[in-house]
């Protein structure tokens, strides 16, 4: 702890507090999340709870661009702490904002950097398992980050059981809400599906109340799973009988959608888990390579409530950027001038001696 100066209460995690802090040694601006160590179930003999464990152990084997990235790890006062990069906001701040108008461009540039995170938890055996816009967190220079993995699984094992209560409610697979124990990374691709849809339609694309309700949402959009569209849906352990009802076309709710667009959500908004498209093949889907090109990190809308303090930390960043870059040209200098030889000196009574001999 005593590496870092912690300077306020930025938000809670799954299971811990999160703070703003400093690297002392070099000025670095990171977040801090304090792991609550209380006694209770699922936790370890000395109180860490192993979701904390397994974010932990994921976090140290995926390293990408689009997944936050976990600097340090230290314990202090019987506390473990996480050290992360400080991200500035979240894609839930961007999407709440109606002071910000989302391109086509914008919207593609979130999906690109959403599904290379996601692809790569997937390419890593890693499920994601509560994917939704505020744990999509954003950099200051406009990069998109997968972060609270306090949820994620590892998968693979043909046996393995999960629990279905997982993912936030909204953005849940109509397999987990059937009560699912056995699924795998098309969990996380309805997730990005309803995140896909929440983009365009700038509010949640099933805000369910509940599970039953949740289903009811998913039926009324989507129309009503049965062993036609979803072959086995009537054996999961909490399938309930719905009454029939027809899909809304996307295009009648997606109005300004590109075709390209339409189709992908499509097919990642499938009832059949094993028919829903993977990350990989999402990512070389049409939609990212044709129509308005995606919009750079850079240039991408910034939350109103951030835009002041954004431009001010950018400005910070300009100065001690260019106060680095003149400690190093007088460091140069300073060095030039070491190298050159130094002059000869003659004293007054040689220079006598020399003037009479001539």
């Amino acid at each position: 702890m005593d590496k870092y100066n912690i300077e306020a209460l930025i938000g809670e995690g799954t299971y811990g507090v999160v703070s703003r802090a400093t690297v002392k040694s070099t000025g670095q601006t990171v977040a801090i999340k304090k792991i609550r160590k209380i006694l209770i179930q699922n936790q370890t003999d000395d109180g860490i709870n192993f979701s904390a464990i397994r974010e932990i152990k994921i976090l140290q084997e995926l390293k990408h661009d689009n997944i936050v990235n976990l600097l340090d790890i230290f314990a202090h006062k019987s506390n473990v702490y996480l050290v992360f990069e400080l991200m500035q906001w979240d894609l839930q701040e961007v999407i709440e904002d109606k002071s910000i108008i989302l391109k086509p461009a914008d919207i593609k540039s979130y999906m690109k950097m959403l599904l290379q995170g996601i692809e790569a938890c997937h390419r890593n055996w890693v499920l994601h398992r509560d994917l939704k816009p505020n744990n999509l967190l954003m950099s200051i220079s406009g990069d998109l980050k997968l972060a609270d993995f306090g949820l994620a699984r590892q998968y693979g094992s043909p046996n393995k059981v999960f629990s279905p209560q997982a993912v936030t409610i909204f953005y849940r697979a109509p397999e987990l809400l059937f009560g699912a124990k056995s699924y795998g990374p098309s969990v996380d691709i309805w997730s990005i599906g309803c995140i896909f849809a929440e983009l365009m339609l700038r509010t949640p694309y099933l805000p369910g109340t509940g599970e039953i309700d949740q289903l009811r949402k998913i039926c009324s959009a989507l129309g009503t799973p049965n062993e036609t569209n979803w072959p086995g849906v009537t054996c999961l352990p909490n399938y309930i009988k719905f009454t029939d009802h027809p899909a809304t076309p996307f295009k009648q709710l997606f109005t300004a959608a590109s075709d390209e667009a339409i189709d992908l959500i499509s097919k990642m908004l499938l009832f059949n888990p094993s028919n829903r498209i993977s990350a990989a093949d999402a990512l070389n889907h049409p939609y990212f390579n044709s129509g308005v090109k995606h919009t750079n990190p850079t240039d991408l809308p910034v939350p109103f409530a951030k835009r002041v303090s954004l431009s001010q930390q950018r400005q910070v960043l300009a100065q001690v950027q260019q106060q680095l870059l003149q400690q190093q040209q007088q460091q140069q200098q300073q060095q030039q001038q070491k190298q050159q030889p130094e002059p000869i000196q003659i004293d007054s009574a040689e220079q006598t001696q020399q003037a009479q001999q001539v």
